[in-house]
């Protein structure tokens, strides 16, 4: 009997999602837990596994917008007709003792070598990976959930390879071929397929890249620092390259859903900025030192940011009212700090979330960060990663940015904007001492946060920061 594919739904605001790329071909046997397609939502890609077995047929094309809930395709028996307008004629059916060669997504066990009939359980993007670097993924150990393989384990595997493997010495009396320098430094280091094709996409000449991964190996980061794109201090936030001039960019996927949050935020709550500035002379002077001493270790320390995140959470215990949401007549507070840290993406911005964050050191934040802002750049983050946060902090001082109003998001009634750190001044009798100032803007719904209690809230952060070393051993 026919069994209906439906677009599922992935996370409690999910509303729609858009069929990215089918992975498994119309007309092929699939097996459970075999990966079906690649959905974009409102906040992720992520790929859906079949949850039963059959011939696929599908009646979702690439690009189409659907509602949760919808037939997006089949899974039928042998000889079994498709519904109308599936594709995928199940006349002649796959033989199903092919099926291990043509399964969208043989599955996995990572640990020892295959057993016959085991399936390698693996991202789409690890097979793409592997098959452009001529990769048999039954040779490469997953570091995934549940150990599943994904692009960096391929990439790491043959990494490893081009290492460890020696040449083959010559047969005697056959002349050497000799290489080109360009093509030695080529070899001196392994460039996976992603880091090349977001080479391809900047226009950056790999060979000009020096790489800062293990070995010298070249990373994503470093072809979008060389194209401009990233800052040479890599914990400040960075924003990808925007859309090119004459583009139609369509209001779809992250970028609809961004357009439909900032509408509701903006047209449910009363929303009310208040700027405020901190002295962090002693902040700055205490993360040059750490910035110092971890040099030789290669560590970097928790960035400026993650104090802010460290410093408002523990000023939220203090102020609980911003953290809070509403819903119908009712204003919720929250019984756990969960902090949204803003990130900006290709098409857009996602806030993971940093949980429990009061509860965190400064570096234990650092570390949840840094792993977040990576995931979410490298389009890992899972539902799970950005849903439930209870508060937000948006950071844009990198760009030179003091103040600014940050919109709050659904769900919420407050977020705290961090701007650059800038040179100030303060008085000491009659003598001028100059200072280092962070200018914060928090942003507020005035239905739940009146203007006294949000002043009061900054003032606590900003005593909180005033405070650095206390704030580290917290």
């Amino acid at each position: 009997m026919a069994q209906e594919i439906v677009l599922p739904k992935l996370g409690l605001t999910m509303q729609e999602g858009v069929i990215g790329e089918w992975l498994a071909q119309a007309g092929q046997h699939i097996g459970t837990g075999d990966v079906l397609l690649r959905l974009e939502t409102d906040k992720v890609e992520v790929d859906v596994e079949a949850e039963a077995s059959g011939i696929l047929a599908t009646t979702a094309k690439v690009g189409e917008v659907l509602p949760v809930g919808a037939v997006i395709g089949w899974l039928l028996a042998d000889g079994e007709v498709a519904p109308t307008g599936a594709d995928g004629s199940s006349s002649s059916p796959a033989d199903p003792k092919d099926s291990s060669t043509t399964a969208a997504s043989p599955a996995a066990s990572t640990d020892g070598p295959l057993k016959q009939g085991e399936r390698i359980k693996s991202s789409p993007n690890a097979r793409r990976v592997a098959a452009e670097s001529d990769v048999d993924l039954a040779e490469v150990r997953g570091t995934g959930p549940g150990g599943r393989i994904v692009s960096e384990d391929v990439e790491d595997y043959v990494a490893a390879v081009s290492v460890v493997e020696p040449e083959p010495e010559p047969a005697p009396g056959v002349p050497q071929r000799e290489e080109s320098s360009s093509a030695q430094a080529s070899s001196a280091h392994f460039v996976g397929p992603l880091v090349r094709r977001r080479a391809h996409e900047l226009g950056v000449d790999l060979s000009t890249v020096a790489g800062s991964g293990v070995g010298g190996r070249v990373t994503t980061a470093d072809v979008e620092r060389a194209a401009g794109h990233l800052s040479t201090d890599t914990t400040e936030s960075t924003a990808p390259a925007g859309p090119r001039a004459g583009e139609v960019v369509p209001l779809k996927g992250m970028r609809g859903a961004i357009a439909r949050n900032m509408i509701d935020s903006l047209q449910t709550m009363a929303q009310l900025t208040h700027g405020y500035e901190v002295d962090v002379t002693a902040l700055v002077a205490v993360r040059d030192s750490l910035k110092a001493e971890l040099a030789e270790s290669g560590s970097r320390p928790p960035s400026l940011n993650d104090f802010v995140v460290k410093a408002a959470a523990l000023a939220l215990v203090k102020h609980p009212i911003l953290n809070a949401g509403i819903v119908g007549d009712e204003i919720r507070l929250f019984d756990t700090i969960d902090i949204g840290v803003a990130v900006a993406v290709p098409g857009g911005l996602v806030v993971p979330v940093v949980r429990g964050a009061n509860s965190l050191s400064v570096g234990e934040i650092s570390g949840r960060t840094s792993a977040l802002a990576a995931a979410a750049r490298g389009n890992t983050l899972g539902l799970s990663d950005m849903e439930g946060a209870t508060f937000s902090v948006s950071t844009l001082g990198a760009y030179g940015v003091d103040f600014f109003t940050p919109v709050v998001n659904p769900g919420n009634v407050a977020i705290l904007g961090v701007g650059r750190v800038k040179d100030g001044f303060r008085w000491e009798g009659e003598t001028p001492v100059r200072t280092q100032v962070l200018t914060l803007s928090l942003t507020f719904d005035h239905r739940a946060v009146d203007g006294a209690p949000a002043a009061e809230f900054l003032r606590t952060i900003a005593s909180i920061l005033s405070r650095p070393y206390a704030l580290l051993a917290g």
